[in-house]
């Protein structure tokens, strides 16, 4: 694989990886691409510090030829134990929660996106799936979003406007201009995380 933050194309699968800006935490994504659909499996490691808890968090990600989440499983580990919720979205555009002891079923205000907190990856989804990469758009998107460590799962809406300086992303916990790469996967979220 090639490194996109120096210009030139990545080759698919690739192992991405994002070092968190003031907090001891990275993550590492190994993805694979075909068109829009997106399979990848990755780990979030956090040291302990104000923002949380000493923690980690492994994942695996899938989403059908549109770029639509189809599921997601994530399970994370901290001192006091271990948690694991699956998210998964069915034909007629209903989620399911699953976190071993309830099940939510719900629309989340129309989500066709899943976003992890803490995780530079999960705004990948929105990002290549309207193409915000390669041209100008705001957008308002509704999203199941999680939380880390405590595996909470919200509907929220981010907003991402994008132009020639980036993409604006706000969402419920920061506001951020982020750049990204050719495909759309970040490479710095001022204030989160930056590629390596």
């Amino acid at each position: 694989m090639t490194n996109p933050a120096q210009g030139t194309e990545t080759v698919w699968p690739a192992v991405l990886t994002w070092r968190a800006h003031g907090a001891p935490r990275m993550e590492s994504v190994r993805v694979q691409l075909v068109g829009k659909r997106i399979k990848a499996s990755g780990r979030i490691i956090g040291g302990e510090c104000p923002e949380h808890p000493a923690f980690s968090a492994s994942y695996d990600l899938v989403t059908d030829e549109s770029g639509v989440t189809r599921r997601l499983s994530l399970r994370t580990s901290l001192a006091s134990g271990e948690r694991h919720v699956s998210i998964s979205r069915d034909a007629e555009g209903y989620w399911m929660v699953e976190d071993g002891s309830t099940h939510h079923r719900s629309a989340f205000g129309g989500a066709l996106d899943v976003d992890v907190v803490l995780s530079p990856f999960f705004n990948t989804l929105p990002i290549r799936r309207f193409g915000l990469q390669h041209g100008s758009e705001d957008i308002q998107v509704p999203v199941v979003y999680v939380y880390l460590p405590d595996l909470s799962v919200r509907p929220a809406e981010l907003t991402y406007s994008s132009g020639s300086d980036g993409i604006h992303v706000l969402s419920p916990v920061s506001s951020s201009s982020v750049t990204v790469d050719a495909d759309g996967f970040i490479l710095d979220y001022p204030g989160l995380a930056e590629r390596i």
